[in-house]
């Protein structure tokens, strides 16, 4: 039997307690995953939901017994003070940053398979005074200093990222060889590696519109994009492009595809959300470990009215079990 996955709420005032109080329903949903929280803010959200929630409290990562609907097997972790659905406090951040830290930390031991992870806040971690940048940099950090890459996945279509989180503006100055071959290299082994792809096919996407049809909508493809895949293809990598995003993205291309490499955030994952939101998974590879994430933020306006939807947690819950088997295989 693997190890178990270890799942980590997020924010409290989010959404993220109330996604594994509503998932703890259901049979075998949460079976061999253990929850890095707070007790009490578990059994205060519970009752907020007008759940049923009973708690079997654990102290190491050994497997467990299938958890009855209902309940919930937990590492506990304190917090400094009650928590209003909604209501962000700065008070509550380093317990965020300390459930991530022991979920890494025991990924990496070999403690658990996989760390899943809900949604947190990064402003009000700030607000703290603790520098965070994010999910992926803190998990990055932890493991020796990495260099992440963020692929989302729903069915089928997967999609990463060369520049993430920049201003638009800067994003050309971003794309550089270096750059787009550390990422093409990531992404290429980590199908390999966590997927089981023997040899991933990618495509990948201009720059600029109609991938700068020839340098009259942009130089980007000629002076750097198209040069470094040529180089890359003579290392034995199956990269097709740059094309124009609005035709990597047709059914007949992505046919012939194990992934998509987009130049930047919002031109890769609106589609990627058009065909999946809510089922949707945040992976990120180039870690030693195996992390999955959802597709949504926090949600504070939904915190504790039942009304979040577990769909995308489910998809990274499955996903992180997925990989972690055929990591073991």
């Amino acid at each position: 039997m693997s190890a178990p996955l270890i799942l980590t709420p997020g924010e409290p005032a989010g959404i993220g307690p109330d996604l594994v109080i509503q998932l703890a329903q259901q049979d075998n949903a949460l079976d061999n995953v253990i929850i890095a929280a707070s007790p009490e803010l578990l059994k205060s959200r519970a009752a907020l939901l007008g759940l049923p929630l009973s708690l079997d409290m654990i102290s190491h990562s050994g497997k467990r017994p299938a958890p009855r609907p209902g309940m919930l097997q937990v590492l506990p972790f304190d917090l400094p003070g009650p928590v209003k659905p909604g209501v962000l406090d700065t008070g509550h951040a380093q317990y965020v940053i300390d459930t991530l830290t022991h979920a890494t930390r025991g990924c990496l031991n070999g403690d658990y398979s996989a760390i899943v992870t809900a949604p947190v806040h990064k402003g009000i971690i700030n607000e703290a005074g603790i520098p965070f940048t994010g999910h992926t940099e803190l998990l990055a950090h932890l493991c020796g200093d990495v260099h992440p890459l963020m692929l989302l996945a729903a069915n089928e279509l997967r999609v990463a990222l060369v520049t993430t989180h920049l201003p638009l503006q800067e994003v050309p100055a971003a794309i550089t060889e270096s750059r787009i071959t550390k990422i093409v290299h990531i992404l290429n082994e980590g199908l390999k590696a966590r997927f089981q792809i023997p040899e991933p096919r990618i495509l990948v996407c201009g720059l600029n519109p109609h991938a700068g049809e020839d340098g009259h909508l942009g130089s980007e493809e000629i002076d750097t994009i198209i040069p470094t895949l040529e180089k890359l293809r003579q290392t034995g990598i199956q990269l097709t492009g740059p094309l124009p995003a609005d035709t990597a993205f047709t059914p007949r291309l992505l046919a012939q595809a194990d992934a998509v490499l987009a130049m930047y955030h919002d031109q890769g994952l609106p589609v990627l959300k058009h065909a999946g939101f809510g089922h949707a998974v945040n992976i990120t590879l180039g870690l030693p470990i195996i992390r999955t994430s959802v597709d949504h933020g926090t949600a504070l306006s939904l915190a504790g009215t039942g009304q979040a939807e577990t769909g995308s947690l489910e998809a990274a819950i499955k996903t992180a079990r997925m990989m972690a088997g055929k990591n073991s295989a």
